[in-house]
Formats: C-alpha cells, sequence, structure tokens
C-alpha cells in the first residue's frame, strides 16, 4: 500500500514538473523554434532559441553557413541568444541544437542565390491579341423569315474561345469573316474547335445571310484584342524577363482572364488624373507614347499580372543599380515606399504604410493590405488610382511587391501582391513552386 502510494506521488510530481516545464516560457520559445528558414545568399540572419543554457550548434554544412562568423561545423553558443547565420553560397544546411548532447531542436536552412532586378514604376502601353477569337455577346440574324443567333443555336456561349475554323487556327475577326462568307455561301456548316474553361469542345456552325446587307453571319459579337495601360514591375538583367500590373487582364465585357497568343508593351505617358473618391477609385489617363518602339513581348497574363522579355533594360529608371528581392515571410508592417508616374513619363518615390501583411505559404493575389501616407500622392491621385497597378512596393531596400488593387470605398487603401508569386511567374523562381490559391476579389483591379 505505501508502494502504491509512493508510485503515485512520484507519478503526480513528474507529470507537474512537466507540465511546469512545457508552460515554462523557453520551452514554449524553443518549440516555436522554425523546423525550416530561407535566406537569401549574402544576407544576415539572426536565430534565437532563448534556452538560459550553454549548448551546441551542429552545422551540417560549414561551406554554406557561417555560424557566429565562424566555419566550424560544430560552435559552442549560448543558446538565450540571438545566433548569427550567414549563407555563403546557395544550397541546403540542416543546423542541430544541443545541450549536453541531448538534441534540442533542429532547422533546416535553404539557401536562395542572391537576385537583384531593377524596380519598375514607369508607365507602359499594353497591346494583348488573343488566341483566336473571344466570344463576348449574341446578336440576331434577320435572314427574311426569322430573328436568331447561329452561334448560339450552335451551342456557343458567352465567355468561349474559338480557337480553330475548320481545322485552321485563326488569328483575327478577318480571318473569321472571310470563312464564315465562304462557307455560306457554299452552303457549308463550320466546325469550330472551342475552348470553354478547362473543356474543349468540337461545335457545328451553319452560317445565316443577313437580308440588310447580303453577308453571312455567325450571330456572334468576338474580340481578338485588348488594349490598355498599366506599370511595369520589375525587370531581370540577368534573363531580361520582366513583370508588370500585379493582376489578370480580363475582358472587359465577359469578365474571362485573356489568353494570351500574341502581345507587345510599349511606352506610355500619363496624360492627366482623375483623382480617387470613395466610391469611384480614380484613373490613370495616359497615352501610347513611340509605339514603333517596343519595349518587349508579352507571353502570359496570369493572376499576378503579364510576363515575358524585354529587349533592354528600362529606361528612366528611379534607381541606378538593382535591388534585392524580399521573400514573403520577409515582408513586414510598417512604412515602405512605391515607384509610379503621375505626369509624362518620369518615375517617383511615394510613402506607403504596410498595414497588414498576410501570411501565405502559397500563391495568392492579395498578400498586404497598404495604405498611402504621402501627402504629394493624396492631394494628386487621392490614393491608389487605376493605371498604378503594378507599381513596385521597397521596403528596406528591397522590392517586397506590387500594388495591385485599390479599396472602391476608400482610395487611400488597396491590395499588394508579393514579388515572389510575379518572379515564379516570370519563371525567376526564388522558392519551389506550389499551386495557386484562389481567393474571392473584394477590390478593383488599380
Amino acid at each position: 500500500m505505501i508502494r502504491q502510494n509512493k508510485r503515485k506521488w512520484m507519478g503526480s510530481f513528474l507529470l507537474l514538473i512537466t507540465a511546469l516545464v512545457v508552460s515554462s516560457t523557453p520551452f514554449r520559445d524553443l518549440s516555436s523554434f522554425p523546423h525550416e528558414l530561407r535566406v537569401m545568399e549574402g544576407s544576415l540572419e539572426q536565430l534565437r532559441v532563448s534556452v538560459p543554457v550553454m549548448g551546441t550548434l551542429v552545422n551540417s554544412n560549414p561551406d554554406i553557413l557561417h555560424v557566429n562568423g565562424t566555419q566550424a561545423r560544430e560552435v559552442s553558443v549560448d543558446l538565450s541568444k540571438p545566433m548569427s547565420v550567414e549563407p555563403r553560397r546557395a544550397g541546403e544546411a540542416q543546423l542541430q541544437v544541443k545541450w549536453r548532447n541531448i538534441p534540442l531542436t533542429a532547422v533546416k536552412v535553404n539557401v536562395l542565390p542572391d537576385l537583384r532586378l531593377y524596380p519598375g514604376g514607369q508607365s507602359i502601353g499594353v497591346k494583348l491579341q488573343t488566341a483566336g477569337v473571344l466570344v463576348v455577346g449574341h446578336h440576331l440574324v434577320d435572314d427574311g423569315k426569322s430573328k436568331f443567333s447561329p452561334g448560339e443555336q450552335s451551342g456557343i456561349h458567352v465567355g468561349d474561345m474559338i480557337v480553330k475554323m475548320n481545322d485552321l487556327y485563326i488569328n483575327d475577326m478577318s480571318d473569321v469573316k472571310k470563312m464564315i462568307n465562304e462557307a455560306g455561301k457554299k452552303n457549308y456548316p463550320v466546325q469550330l474547335l472551342v475552348v470553354r474553361g478547362k473543356e474543349k469542345l468540337n461545335l457545328t456552325l451553319h452560317p445565316a445571310k443577313d437580308k440588310k446587307d447580303n453577308e453571312y453571319r455567325m450571330g456572334l459579337y468576338i474580340r481578338d484584342s485588348a488594349a490598355g495601360v498599366g506599370t511595369l514591375t520589375f525587370y531581370d538583367p540577368q534573363s531580361k524577363a520582366y513583370g508588370a500590373l500585379g493582376h489578370v487582364i480580363s475582358d472587359v465585357d465577359t469578365g474571362q482572364a485573356i489568353v494570351v497568343g500574341d502581345g507587345q508593351i510599349v511606352q506610355a505617358s500619363v496624360t492627366s488624373i482623375e483623382k480617387g473618391q470613395s466610391g469611384n477609385p480614380g484613373e490613370k489617363f495616359a497615352r501610347f507614347y513611340n509605339e514603333s518602339e517596343v519595349l518587349g513581348n508579352i507571353t502570359k497574363n496570369t493572376p499576378f499580372g503579364i510576363f515575358g522579355k524585354m529587349k533592354d533594360e528600362p529606361k528612366r529608371s528611379f534607381y541606378d543599380e538593382p535591388l534585392p528581392v524580399a521573400l514573403a515571410e520577409q515582408v513586414e508592417e510598417g512604412p515602405a515606399k512605391i515607384l509610379t508616374v503621375v505626369n509624362g513619363q518620369k518615375v517617383e518615390e511615394f510613402d506607403i504604410e504596410i498595414a497588414n501583411v498576410i501570411k501565405q505559404h502559397f500563391p495568392a493575389t492579395k498578400g498586404m493590405i497598404i495604405k498611402v501616407t504621402d501627402k504629394r500622392l493624396l492631394e494628386k491621385t487621392g490614393g491608389i488610382v487605376q493605371g498604378m497597378s503594378g507599381s513596385p512596393i521597397i521596403q528596406k531596400g528591397k522590392i517586397v511587391g506590387a500594388v495591385t488593387h485599390v479599396f472602391v470605398n476608400d482610395p487611400t487603401s488597396g491590395y499588394g501582391c508579393y514579388i515572389e508569386w510575379m518572379l515564379r511567374d516570370a519563371g525567376v523562381n526564388a522558392r519551389n513552386a506550389h499551386e495557386s490559391e484562389q481567393q474571392t476579389p473584394i477590390g478593383k483591379a488599380a
């Protein structure tokens, strides 16, 4: 009986000690120690364990990482003080913390290559050619007997992309008109390959002759191109890749993302600005400038903007030298800058505040909430306006993201996306690719 009571007492005592240890501040700090850390080559990071004892840190790859200024494989460290970690070259290493040869915790360190980009801010004109023709509406054809839409009868929906007619790829609306007239005169149906979302459909359309002009019609409103103005975000001098806008270009009628067949970016010059107000975000008005001088091509239109290659380094840059980039987890709440144009072609720097950072481990378009604090910009634009999307966000000398959307009811504030996700879509990877994550849009593209 005495032995049983003693065992119960010892068990309770051990449980109490364990509970005290687990709830202690050092233990909580130890459990919150990161299991994985991403750093850029040439940077300097600090790690803190916050256990008030002396211990040993084992470095699996001292060629990649130096700890507390030494290349030694094992380093004696005061675990209550920060440890400096200096990445020497790209690669992976593991740091294991021990106390009297008892493993306490470990962190995997992934050292990424040093990446430096020219931040943009320049206004650009965007010319997009669709991959096929986009159906933006139905219209009725009067053949003298009845009024109907042949396209609607054949099962074509608004938002569909017609990419082939009679097994021939089509590039513009003139191709469509020619083929429809030829088929109508011969009384032949037209075989269409239609893309609807992720589906590919084979449909048959019978052209109808409009009695007013004796032309054969599809009964469809179609579009083969789009144009607009945005802002350049970055240029990579190594790969010549660029990124701009920070959001997808959608068709104005259907809301569908435009599938790029071909495209170009050219210079643009801001002529005037409609100041933003609550309920009306405002807008930059600009004209294409020197259109014969093509700056680059457009190969992608994604949720994070447009991407392609530029022939040369962009002109009128605010910075003479490229800047390092920040990874998503390195962006902080606090003061920052944006680069944009409010008059002509001059890139200027303006103050903003990163009001909220949304932690993201997967690509998503709205990574941070920003607020314009610069009195000059507020006086000129009222905050964020349409045409400002893509303006690079700079924090502590690093490119951290781009302006993407404005809050409709508060034009002083809006969203930004992390530069890391734009780099991935540009083919300039700063991390391993992940599947994209959708979010519900609640702002308006800037």
